[in-house]
């Protein structure tokens, strides 16, 4: 590979290492909530190699090499230096690849599905590796399986997507030859069947027909506990076959299940013992009929002092958005921060009505969620977002209900100095002054409004609508009836295919900048200014915008074409908006040729005037395509949104490159049951050696 195609695949030099703080809400926790808390966190950890094998085949051998060094040296890394002959410099860049490694699940980044690389040689990690015989092993397997721990001969290998188009995934594991089309058909065939795919991996077989994995931790199941019963065959259209074969991520399931099961003992309510019960039986049998039921209760679980969520959840990276990444938390409810978000949810009623939509397309009642403010003491997935807000599937969502969570120690974890590329000289105070409260107003309406909203109409069932169907809604766009819609069965995810996941933050991101300009919301969070039009914490919310847009050129593949990141991709577009907006709202100066001096200029007077009435006519139509099922129209309009042209590609970005701040990764607490059955917690140092150590004491 050419060393200026290389530089951007290395690994952070060092990575940003921050702690989670947790012991202060930790310790305010009885002895039950604690075992509770505990429990869960070790089941979610337990699931730590699914993620490793949910993102290369790679990833686990390499987290084995991670841990044996670790073993070698009892942690003492300048011993290993010594030991082996290797220098110091090339120990201390493999420990910065290895926090890196830990921090995203895997060798490809959480945020930018691209991989890394260490900075040392692979003569210098093979002679580290050579100071046992496991750690040789590990090295050795690491080396021979999926992309290797360094760099491909094919750029392509080094970002996820399809296999078709010579991307990493292990969504298809052993099957090279599957095609989009091949994974489109199962995928219809399986919706007939009313089968749900979030806990599945896809094999196709020798003979061309395919296997369905479902995560379990029995391998046979009784058919009583099975969602489609003792049905485990099905013959497509095509003629080929598919067969569902349980117990992928065998040993993994049982110990979550287990650990679960657990957690139900020290549930806090009734509701609590159930919603474990069923989590349980989900990750147990494989059945993701119960892992809704798990859902629903979760979201009647109001109130809860430990606050969790645990199962495979987010689709964003499997290439066809239909699988789910294994994710689980556990959090302490911060009480204070969320009276602030209490007060957003009793005015989300007159907000919604404010949005550019007519009732039509909207929930026929909206169903005030919990909104609460978390400190994280367990996150183990392929990353650590600020917010989430689940569940995802449309009918709990549309007739249920959902829940909304900020992550506040996650939000407020920084480095000291981190410096803020592309924001003028004369505005980083600003900035840096108000992007915490800019960020936290931002996500608070992401989650509640964005996600919150939208009424998908739909064919219930057989010649039943959920609107009405002889005299349909009036579209906004065109001014006519709408004609397309849901049809039996089909999901929102379903129907938009690939860009479901990128939309939708889309259309959550433009709800927040719209109604991020309601006084009512600003004075919820305490982010009013009545002496200014445009205040401090508005106006730098529109600039943390326009810089993520600018700044999401690093997940934008080149060879490719590709965007390797759905928040990345939904953040450019809206950048992109700004820019089109015209009369100076939004402006990037430079002076020099190669743009090394870029910085961004938005004029926060036009905000109201320009900005906000832009945001509004993009998030019209985001919304209504969604609403309406039109994925042909919506599916054009992101292409053109989203493209990056020469300019940005070959100009803009090498200085996004360039100037990249790493993302930060997260050293979690561990905690453990002592003799007296009581928890104690125990922190690491905010060190890449400290992020290394949680995961050799943490047993998975």
């Amino acid at each position: 590979m050419d060393a200026s195609v290389k530089k951007q695949y290395l690994a952070d030099n060092p990575p940003t290492v921050v702690r989670l703080e947790i012991r202060p809400h930790f310790e305010a926790l009885t002895d039950d909530q604690k075992l509770y808390a505990h429990y869960i966190s070790r089941a979610a950890f337990s699931g730590t190699r699914i993620v490793q094998r949910q993102i290369s085949p790679e990833s686990e051998p390499i987290f084995d090499l991670i841990l044996a060094l670790h073993r070698a040296c009892s942690g003492d890394w300048k011993s290993l230096a010594s030991k082996t002959g290797v220098a110091e410099e090339d120990v201390g860049a493999f420990l910065n690849y290895s926090a890196q490694f830990l921090g995203n699940g895997g060798n490809y980044k959480g945020f930018g599905d691209q991989k890394f690389i260490p900075r040392c040689s692979t003569d210098a990690l093979r002679n580290l590796a050579g100071v046992s015989k496991e750690c040789t092993q590990a090295f050795e397997k690491a080396m021979s399986v999926g992309g290797g721990i360094f760099e491909t001969q094919n750029p392509a290998f080094m970002h996820l997507g399809f296999p078709e188009q010579g991307h990493m995934t292990t969504y298809y594991p052993d099957s090279p030859s599957i095609t989009k089309a091949e994974i489109d058909e199962v995928g219809q065939c399986l919706e007939k069947q009313k089968l749900l795919l979030e806990n599945t991996r896809l094999r196709k077989t020798s003979d061309g027909n395919f296997e369905v994995l479902i995560a379990s931790g029995i391998s046979n199941p009784p058919a009583a506990d099975r969602d489609l019963k003792d049905a485990t065959e099905f013959t497509m259209d095509s003629g080929k076959k598919i067969r569902l074969v349980f117990g992928d991520y065998l040993n993994e399931m049982a110990k979550i299940a287990l650990n679960m099961k657990k957690a139900e003992q020290h549930g806090a309510n009734e509701t609590q013992r159930k919603m474990q019960e069923q989590y349980a039986r989900s990750f147990g049998t494989g059945s993701i009929q119960a892992f809704k039921e798990s859902q629903r209760l979760w979201i009647k679980d109001k109130g809860p002092v430990v606050e969790s969520n645990i199962g495979f959840v987010e689709t964003y990276r499997d290439p066809a958005c239909v699988r789910g990444e294994w994710e689980g938390w556990v959090a302490m409810v911060n009480q204070e921060r969320t009276k602030a978000f209490g007060k957003l949810v009793a005015v989300a009623v007159p907000m919604i009505s404010k949005l550019p939509w007519p009732k039509d397309f909207e929930k026929d009642e909206f169903l005030k969620p919990d909104f609460t403010s978390l400190e994280v003491l367990t996150f183990a997935s392929s990353g650590v977002p600020a917010g989430i807000n689940i569940p995802n599937y449309d009918d709990i969502r549309q007739n249920e209900g959902f829940k909304n969570v900020s992550l506040g120690n996650v939000l407020s974890a920084k480095a000291p100095n981190e410096p803020i590329p592309f924001i003028a000289e004369h505005e980083q105070d600003v900035y840096r002054n108000n992007f915490d409260l800019a960020f936290e107003v931002q996500v608070g309406i992401h989650e509640l409004l964005g996600h919150g909203t939208c009424k998908l109409l739909q064919e219930t069932e057989p010649g039943k609508f959920n609107f009405d169907h002889a005299n349909p809604p009036i579209s906004p766009l065109t001014n006519k009836p709408v004609t397309t819609y849901y049809k039996p069965g089909q999901t929102w995810s379903g129907v938009f295919g690939p860009i479901a996941s990128s939309f939708e933050e889309c259309r959550a991101e433009c709800v927040a900048m719209f109604l991020g300009c309601q006084s009512t919301i600003l004075q919820a969070f305490g982010a009013y200014d009545a002496n200014q039009e445009v205040g401090d914490v508005l106006y730098v919310m529109y600039l943390l915008m326009a810089r993520m847009g600018i700044m999401s050129l690093e997940s934008w593949d080149p060879k490719s074409k590709k965007w390797g990141q759905i928040h990345s991709q939904a953040r450019f577009s809206i950048m992109k908006t700004f820019l089109d907006a015209g009369q100076g709202f939004l402006e990037l100066k430079y002076t020099k040729d190669d743009l090394s001096d870029l910085t961004i200029h938005l004029d926060r007077s036009k905000i109201m005037t320009v900005g906000q009435p832009a945001v509004e006519k993009y998030l019209q139509k985001l919304h209504i395509y969604k609403s309406t099922a039109d994925a042909e129209a919506a599916k054009k309009m992101y292409d053109e949104t989203t493209a990056v042209d020469d300019w940005w590609g070959q100009k803009v970005r090498p200085q996004v490159i360039e100037k990249k701040v790493p993302r930060k990764v997260f050293v979690q607490a561990n905690t453990v049951v002592g003799d007296d059955g009581k928890v104690t917690l125990k922190e690491y140092e905010p060190t890449v050696e400290g992020m290394i150590q949680s995961y050799a004491e943490r047993d998975v």
